[in-house]
């Protein structure tokens, strides 16, 4: 008895290292596989896409001769599998290519416009949250009667009211009119420059060198887009929540609990939103990505560096490398995010460990 009493405990770590060594591996493969394909799809868009390089390059007056040696540094006179295997390699030691349209690498210009998208689509999906997630759970606890009216046409105009429309509005209310936010631009002009970049968000930047001039004018000018985005994330945050609540709200376990005394507070806020917690990191996860993969139309509106307005700016161009790479950050983003949100359920659930 004492004998395997003492082996079971060492038999037991093996069979769960040995299992932890097996997730972890079927993890990195899922990763590997798909970034394969990411690259397979970015290779193939590349190709079927009427743009070719060598001309955005050279320009259409080139000679015949400078446009087959632009063609030939550029590898597309190879085999596809060839250049596929060319590309790979390359996206792996991090070249990008260089962007037509900046001159740079294009992993450098991605490296100087990503901050800006992270910090704008960070403040959206805190405002989409803090405010999306307690008007779901309204919502649900009052069905059908005016909460839950008004949640849903909130949301309703969320999705159906275009948001470069809204952001034009908010541009000539807010700022044109009444003057309360900042316009177009991460900052006014004189106060570029001042706080030193250090992460490449100008709200930390600045709150790190102690510049609060600075710190006050970036938040003047970001706080509409960041409102908008948050709007844009809340109806759809909103809409989940409710339907995740009126499902957990019919469920036996919150029937016991009312009846032994619980108070409803603790019901809902303890007991039901605890049991959606899952399903919903993967809603915010969701929505949070599809932020960072940069809100072309908000950029574009109010003249915001980021990340969709490179990527716009790049199609408008013809720049395939810029486009390419841009599309691949946005791949890389998405699987960031899942993998984040999967770590996340392990900590919120203690069954998916």
């Amino acid at each position: 008895m004492t004998e395997r009493s003492l082996a079971a405990p060492p038999r037991l770590l093996g069979t769960r290292l040995t299992r932890r060594i097996r997730s972890l591996g079927g993890l990195l493969a899922s990763l590997a596989l798909t970034f394969l394909g990411l690259l397979c799809i970015t290779f193939l868009i590349g190709r079927i896409i009427p743009i070719d390089p060598a001309l955005a390059i050279v320009g259409d007056r080139a000679p015949a001769h400078v446009y087959e040696r632009v063609r030939e540094e550029l590898g597309l006179n190879l085999p596809l599998w060839q250049q596929f295997f060319i590309y790979v390699g390359q996206v792996l030691r991090g070249d990008f290519g260089t962007s037509v349209l900046t001159g740079r690498p294009v992993l450098e210009d991605i490296a100087r416009v990503f901050p800006a998208t992270l910090e704008l689509a960070t403040l959206g999906i805190l405002i989409g949250v803090i405010f999306g997630v307690p008007m779901g759970v309204v919502a649900a606890v009052h069905r059908d009667r005016w909460p839950d009216q008004l949640v849903r046409v909130i949301g309703l105009v969320g999705y159906s009211v275009p948001i470069f429309w809204l952001g034009l509005v908010g541009l000539l209310v807010f700022y044109a009119k009444l003057g309360w936010v900042g316009g177009s631009g991460r900052l006014d002009f004189f106060h570029e420059g001042i706080a030193p970049s250090v992460t490449g968000m100008i709200l930390i930047d600045a709150a790190i060198a102690g510049e609060w001039d600075v710190f006050r004018n970036a938040l003047h000018h970001i706080v509409l887009p960041a409102a908008l985005l948050g709007y844009f994330s809340l109806a759809y945050i909103s809409r989940m929540t409710r339907s995740l609540m009126l499902e957990q709200l019919n469920q036996e376990y919150i029937t016991t609990a009312r009846v032994k005394g619980v108070s409803e507070a603790r019901v809902i806020w303890v007991h039901a939103l605890r049991n959606i917690l899952v399903p919903l990191i993967t809603v915010v996860a969701l929505s949070y990505a599809s932020l960072l993969e940069g809100s072309v139309l908000t950029e574009t509106v109010f003249a915001w560096p980021g990340l969709g307005r490179y990527l716009t700016n790049a199609l408008l161009a013809a720049d395939m490398a810029a486009v390419l790479g841009a599309t691949i950050v946005v791949g890389l983003v998405f699987v960031g995010v899942n993998l984040l949100s999967d770590l996340l359920y392990r900590l919120v659930d203690p069954r998916a460990r």
